[in-house]
């Protein structure tokens, strides 16, 4: 059993970077971007 904890540091690691990487994209946006951010998605007609 000395695989598990080599995978679980590499998902760890994955979702640091992606976390680390969406915060960047979303402050590089917002500063590139100055119009106010009035994103009005349509509504998903997925309803089950």
């Amino acid at each position: 059993m000395k695989r598990k904890p080599d995978l679980l540091w590499v998902l760890v690691i994955l979702f640091g970077l992606g976390v680390v990487t969406t915060g960047y994209a979303q402050s590089l946006w917002s500063t590139k971007t100055d119009a106010p951010m009035d994103i009005t998605q349509p509504t998903p007609s997925l309803k089950r």
